[in-house]
Order: structure tokens, then sequence, then C-alpha cells
């Protein structure tokens, strides 16, 4: 990987593109804001979409998702300054597109189901209707939820990740895995009410 300058000065420190910090490019950013944000397209282009392939298992739609996280990340005025956390923005945009996509394919695939079921069991067509309704109503019950109880429901639930797999994912301890999902369940169930019973015992 070529090195890239990263100070606007007359001799400016050169380093590997994977090497270079958030304060580096914040730092060229002052000067030149369209150089600097090339840097982090580079800088996490692959890794980001390494990250929304593991969610989504589709690569052209990791793709997309990739593409949209830039635009939003080129209209979020906070972006550059000193403070703003960009890799840990970054990531978490690119989960929450990844898990709109996976919610809208779960509604699809309810949908889908549910009709199939309706024109093939003629004996009860309402038992598929009534699925395709709960798993609805639990797809708008987790909307409600925090951004971290939603996060963690979307990756237990939907993605069937291990509480080891989650924990490595979000960068936190076991425990907090246990006891963050532990609530996050909590207020779904309180959210849906006594219909969500299914979520308790998993």
């Amino acid at each position: 990987m070529n090195p890239v300058s990263v100070l606007p000065f007359a001799e400016p420190r050169r380093v590997a593109i994977a090497d270079l910090t958030e304060d580096d490019i914040k730092h060229l950013a002052r000067l030149r804001p369209a150089p600097a944000f090339d840097l982090v397209v580079r800088k996490y282009n692959e890794k980001l979409k390494v990250h929304a392939l593991y969610i989504l298992r589709d690569g052209e739609e990791a793709h997309d998702v990739v593409q949209e996280v830039f635009i939003k990340a080129m209209r979020e005025s906070r972006f550059f300054e000193p403070e703003f956390k960009m890799q840990a923005w970054l990531y978490r945009v690119t989960r929450n597109l990844c898990f709109n996509l996976v919610r809208d394919r779960r509604r699809r695939e309810v949908i889908l189901y549910a009709q199939r079921r309706s024109e093939t069991d003629g004996h009860d067509p309402l038992q598929a209707v009534f699925a395709g309704e709960q798993q609805a109503e639990i797809l708008a019950a987790v909307d409600q939820l925090s951004e971290d109880h939603r996060e963690i429901l979307m990756l237990r639930y939907y993605e069937d990740l291990s509480y080891a797999e989650i924990a490595e994912q979000l960068d936190i301890r076991l425990g907090t895995v246990m006891s963050r999902l532990s609530r996050a369940r909590e207020r779904l169930l309180a959210t849906m009410g006594t219909d969500a019973r299914m979520l308790a015992a998993s």
C-alpha cells in the first residue's frame, strides 16, 4: 500500500493508509476536506464491506450499504470535529442500515410464507395469517427500543449469533452481552405485552 501525505506542510509525514489515525485525517480535513474524506473511504471501505457482508450475506447489498454510509458521512456536519468518533459512527451506521435491510427481508419472507400457507393449508388458513401478524408485531416492537437494545436483539434473534460472537461484534464483555440482552428482552416483552412470551425462554 502506497504511503500518503497526511500533513500539509513543507515536509509532510508519510504513512500507510492502514496506519492513519482519526487525528491524522481530522488534521488534514481542517485545510483539505475533500482529500481527507477520500482517505476515510480508502481506509474503511473494505472493512465496512466485510462488516456488512457478515450481517447481510449478500455482496451486492453490502456494497450498496457501504456506499450509502459514505454518503451519510459526507452529509454529517460533525464528521471531522475533534471529539467525533469517526470509526465508531461508520460501523454503527453500517449496522443500522444492514439491520433495516434484514427487517425488510424478514417482513417479505413472512408475507410470502403466509401466502403459501393460506394457499396450501385449507383447513386453517388463519394460522398462517396469525403467524405473519405476530412476526410483524415483533419487528414493530423492536423498532421502538433504544439503539443498543435494538442492535443486540437483531444480532441474537435475527442473525442467530452466539453470546461470544455478539461480544466480538460489539467489542464488549460477555457479561455485558448477557445483561444487555436480558434488559433488551424485558423491554421488548413490556412493549409487546404478554403476546411475546415466545422470547422469554430463549
